[in-house]
């Protein structure tokens, strides 16, 4: 054996050994049978298996809402919430970001997703793209990262190098940092500024984190993103005033959310939304602050975007 094969054969010793300590990891040889179960039998197995998700979410709650009270913050300032990770854990990351500008109307450089290797990996393997820290910091600098964003690492295993290089990175710039794993006491959690490790147990098929443990990390990315985004006023209660109206369905919404939060007639909505040039935030804003169309415009650029400020001024006027 060479010594190429030699060393090879030592980091794969080395890797297989650290996964065995990995909780995501491990086997579970009561489901040695699973293949032989009836189709309803395997389904009902999963089911039970997920139900064990939120309460592990519900348990890491408090740095949860820390952490995004920090990035919030930041973003408040101007900054940008960026998801950095490889595999499923990349792809998860992806998804919430795209879904950022059509739900709240945010720019699409506000809310990014890194995936290692890049666009092409969403939907095919990139040879050696995860075990890469200088591919993380590579991607961050184009990004030209600043103090005022915010990196959130992912990675079930909390031990992928993209993940915890783009941490490192961010933390080294001075931006703050997330780490988003499953394992408790992971290497990407002690290297962010707040650690978020939510421990979902073995899964159900060893090794493929993309059951328990993506469920995880799509829960509280959407927490993240959401919880956020009510933080920087995209909200007025519960209603999703910042949509963005680019199909039929969703200007249907737009007038419904109107509707909801006014309580005016389909006339009057019609006549805020063409005179706000459809944008929900501002039509509400005509309505109950009875103000004319620039003046809800200007009225919400002097409060941030956050409505309720913006209709405290407009009845105090």
């Amino acid at each position: 054996m060479n010594s190429t094969s030699s060393a090879s054969s030592s980091t794969y010793g080395e890797l297989r050994a650290q996964l065995a300590t990995l909780t995501t990891e491990a086997f579970r040889p009561e489901l040695a049978d699973i293949d032989r179960l009836p189709t309803t039998e395997i389904a009902r197995i999963m089911n039970g298996e997920d139900e064990s998700v939120p309460a592990a979410v519900a348990a890491q709650l408090p740095g949860i809402a820390t952490a995004i009270d920090f990035a919030a913050e930041r973003m408040s300032r101007g900054g940008r919430l960026v998801y950095a990770g490889a595999g499923t854990a990349g792809r998860l990351g992806v998804l919430d970001a795209s879904e950022c500008p059509p739900t709240f109307n945010t720019d699409p450089a506000q809310v990014v997703g890194l995936i290692a290797g890049g666009p092409e990996a969403m939907v095919t393997a990139v040879e050696g793209a995860e075990d890469s820290k200088e591919l993380a910091a590579a991607d961050l600098d184009a990004l030209k990262l600043t103090a005022d964003d915010t990196v959130v690492g992912i990675s079930a295993s909390g031990r992928t190098p993209y993940a915890i290089g783009a941490v490192e990175h961010a933390r080294s710039l001075g931006a703050l940092t997330i780490g988003l794993s499953c394992n408790a006491g992971s290497e990407l959690g002690s290297a962010a500024d707040h650690g978020i490790e939510v421990v979902v147990g073995p899964e159900l098929l060893t090794g493929s984190t993309r059951l328990k443990a993506g469920t995880a990390q799509k829960l509280v990315l959407n927490m993240i993103s959401t919880i956020t985004m009510i933080r920087l006023g995209k909200t007025y209660g519960n209603l999703m005033v910042d949509v963005r109206a680019s199909n039929e369905k969703l200007r249907a919404r737009s007038r419904r959310i109107v509707a909801l939060a006014t309580g005016a007639s389909d006339a009057e909505i019609e006549a805020a939304l063409a005179a706000t040039d459809g944008e929900v935030k501002n039509a509400i804003l005509t309505i109950l602050g009875s103000v004319d169309g620039p003046t809800a415009g200007r009225l919400l650029a002097e409060s941030d975007g956050h409505l309720r400020a913006a209709l405290e001024s407009a009845r105090k006027n």
